[in-house]
């Protein structure tokens, strides 16, 4: 048995290394106990990248480095990791469950007639492949069978945490020939624009999220949660209600019909905690919840919380982590 690993690169200085997800994978990938461990990067197999998955035990990296591979088309990495899956021989296929993970294992999903469980935070068995996996959002866990024989399934983020192998494996580069099908680049991504200064939409990179809700009271009530976002390096999130009053833009909108996050650390101030909010905001790694309201969903849910009220509680924050 074995096991192929997606590989997301991020830009880390002036170097490129495996995404935070994607060790959270290869550790969680490595537990199952499923044979060797692979890995496949879409792109360039830079060293920080191989030095991570080699850290986390890998025997091979397979690289596609197509030139049409350098734009984002779901349907082509989705080849990628079908070829991957041959060369490796792999009876388990596991990816991040970020939006692009999601989407382009749903995509291997369909060409191959795969069965594919979205979400995983836990396997119980994996001959036959038995998880848990969230559901609604997160606000639920669904016990699902995954009975095709390549089993595909996307992790949730922040399931486990990124362990390094006992001992380093040797990761050996190995290069993936894959013809690409034009029709797979259809639909790809053309163009990406840099974010204007003061846009703090960032939210689905941010490793700290400062949320805000009704509470604010009003669209001048988010001074406070923009300093402390700003103060953490992180980013602004609001509820629905917030965009829908007209306080804040949309792009800052976390929940179901907003953007899905998962940073380490996630405050979120005047937020009830409705169940569409949940939704986009339940794979953070620590919730902190500052409300009025002691038995408001989010408290209650909530890793941590204060009963107060956020226009006296944030700045209380900011003061003491100016001494």
């Amino acid at each position: 048995m074995s096991v192929v690993v997606v590989i997301e690169v991020e830009s880390v200085g002036s170097g490129a290394r495996a995404s935070l997800v994607s060790r959270e994978a290869l550790t969680f990938a490595r537990g199952l106990g499923a044979g060797d461990v692979h890995a496949v990067v879409l792109g360039e197999a830079s060293p920080g990248v191989v030095a991570d998955c080699a850290e986390q035990g890998v025997v091979a990296v397979h690289v596609a480095s197509n030139p049409e591979l350098q734009r984002y088309a779901a349907a082509a990495w989705a080849a990628v990791i079908e070829a991957s899956g041959r060369a490796a021989r792999a009876d388990l296929v596991v990816a991040p469950g970020t939006n692009r993970g999601n989407e382009v294992l749903a995509h291997v999903a369909a060409r191959r007639n795969l069965d594919m469980a979205a979400n995983v935070v836990r396997v119980d068995s994996v001959a036959p492949l038995v998880v848990e996996r969230q559901v609604v959002g997160g606000a639920a866990l669904e016990k699902t069978r995954v009975e095709s024989r390549v089993r595909l399934m996307t992790m949730a983020g922040h399931a486990v945490e990124p362990v390094a192998a006992d001992s380093p494996g040797p990761a050996e580069v190995r290069a993936l020939e894959v013809t690409i099908d034009p029709k797979d680049l259809r639909a790809q991504v053309v163009r990406t624009e840099r974010r204007e200064a003061g846009d703090t939409s960032g939210l689905t990179g941010a490793k700290v999220v400062v949320g805000a809700g009704r509470g604010a009271g009003g669209p001048a009530g988010f001074d406070s949660a923009i300093a402390l976002a700003d103060r953490l390096g992180g980013a602004l999130g609001v509820s629905r209600v917030v965009t829908s009053l007209g306080w804040r833009p949309h792009h800052e909108q976390v929940g179901q019909t907003g953007s899905r996050i998962s940073p380490d650390l996630y405050i979120a101030c005047g937020i009830s905690g409705a169940i569409q909010h949940w939704a986009g905001c339940s794979s953070s790694r620590t919730i902190l919840a500052i409300n009025t309201d002691a038995e408001a969903p989010m408290v209650t849910k909530a890793d941590y919380a204060v009963i107060g009220d956020m226009h006296e509680v944030l700045p209380a924050i900011l003061e003491a982590l100016d001494r």
